[in-house]
């Protein structure tokens, strides 16, 4: 550099005022490169993008297909218990509304088992009203997704069946879509709950998931996201680690630039059903879905822990470790209707990466109780790390990474 400045210098006398700009050319290209690369913003840029992601926290939305009964399901509903209804009168945009609109950054989908198709297609509830010369409200298969075989997506066969997404296909095309669109966006959680048992009467024989339907999943899974575009349990393991869990314990979960514009899976029943899912694997770290398992299981990377008020301590103490944990910062509209922020705010200082609401917006009818970062930010740096002192702003968390 001082060389370049010297030779112009050393030859101004000598040069009309044209020459001189052309002299200047060579130190102005290599002098911009360099205050850019050292500016303040990409510097920070370059900063947020080497944090973990178990060092920061995302909101995510609970059951998000899920839409509110009609009224006149809601009335039967209603006969098993106010309670009962009131726990799901809550309603979520569609999903590519959530992911770009309302920075969501976790999905959940309840998925049901339909290899002939239809099964869902006619629900009890809406069969009762129309024989009692009711109005049953919206036809769920008025487009007629539910009747080719395939899995759907909905909460409770035969009385909660409104969605604002019939079929997984559906669902993970959305997503897709909308990933596709937004390549740099943070890393997407996509909780799946398998389901072949409901709380009240479903008016069908529901099936159940074995490996056939389990590898069902899987294969629509695969197809849909291509490898680059999906963390699976095996990428979170280097040669020298023991286990996944091994490797979680070491370097906690990828720093977030090399996770840009992907999503993982997760599976949300826990117990019995990670044997179930893991034995139709015949590699279970190649599997698609990371398993909420015992935290010694080889495969523990995650856990679900919905309570984080009952659960505070022990959410702290797997989140220092590096593990991801999945809260929720309200249940069944209690929160929305009594507008109380308690269990919210402790969602928020537990350190939960990812921190799960029905209320991602206020709804007016209840209160100005919602779930969501200041600015819209689709994310904030974890609590449990007071040493990151980056105060990165909404439009930075999912800007490009420098080459």
């Amino acid at each position: 550099m001082v060389r370049l400045t010297t030779i112009c210098a050393r030859h101004s006398h000598n040069r009309n005022r044209r020459s001189g700009s052309r002299c200047m050319l060579p130190l102005l290209l290599v002098l911009l490169p360099l205050l850019h690369r050292s500016s303040p913003a990409v510097a920070q840029n370059a900063r947020l993008h080497d944090l973990r992601l178990h060092q920061i926290q995302l909101i995510g939305t609970h059951n998000s297909y899920h839409i509110a009964p009609h009224k006149s399901v809601g009335e039967l509903i209603r006969l098993a218990g106010p309670s009962v209804l009131q726990a799901i009168e809550y309603s979520h945009k569609p999903l590519p509304h959530q992911l770009q609109h309302l920075q969501i950054r976790q999905l959940e989908l309840d998925l049901f088992a339909d290899p002939d198709g239809g099964l869902f297609a006619k629900p009890l509830a809406r069969n009762l009203l129309t024989a009692g010369h009711q109005d049953p409200g919206p036809d769920p298969n008025a487009d007629g997704s539910l009747s080719p075989p395939g899995i759907k997506v909905l909460h409770a066969a035969g009385f909660d069946y409104a969605t604002n997404v019939t079929t997984l296909r559906l669902a993970l095309q959305q997503i897709r879509q909308w990933s596709r669109t937004a390549p740099h966006h943070l890393p997407v959680m996509i909780l799946l709950e398998l389901k072949e048992s409901v709380p009240n009467p479903p008016g069908v024989r529901l099936v159940p998931w074995d490996a056939t339907r389990i590898k069902e999943l899987d294969q629509l899974i695969l197809e849909i996201f291509p490898p680059a575009t999906r963390l699976i349990p095996a990428d979170l393991r280097q040669p020298a680690d023991a286990s996944v869990r091994d490797a979680v314990r070491k370097r906690g979960w990828p720093p977030l630039q090399d996770l840009q514009g992907k999503v993982f899976f997760c599976l949300d029943n826990e117990g019995t059903w990670v044997r179930r899912y893991l034995d139709a694997q015949p590699q279970p770290e190649q599997a698609p879905l990371f398993v909420s398992a015992d935290t010694s299981h080889p495969l523990a990377a995650w856990f679900k822990r919905n309570d984080p008020v009952t659960q505070f301590d022990e959410i702290q103490n797997l989140a220092k470790q590096g593990f991801l944990i999945r809260t929720r910062a309200d249940a069944d509209t209690t929160q929305a209707r009594a507008n109380d922020s308690t269990r919210r705010e402790k969602a928020f200082a537990s350190g939960a990466q990812y921190i799960s609401t029905d209320f991602p917006e206020p709804v007016a009818t209840f209160s100005d109780y919602c779930v969501r970062w200041p600015d819209q930010a689709p994310a904030r740096i974890s609590p449990l790390f007071p040493s990151i002192t980056l105060k990165p702003a909404a439009s930075d968390w999912e800007a490009a990474t420098e080459p």
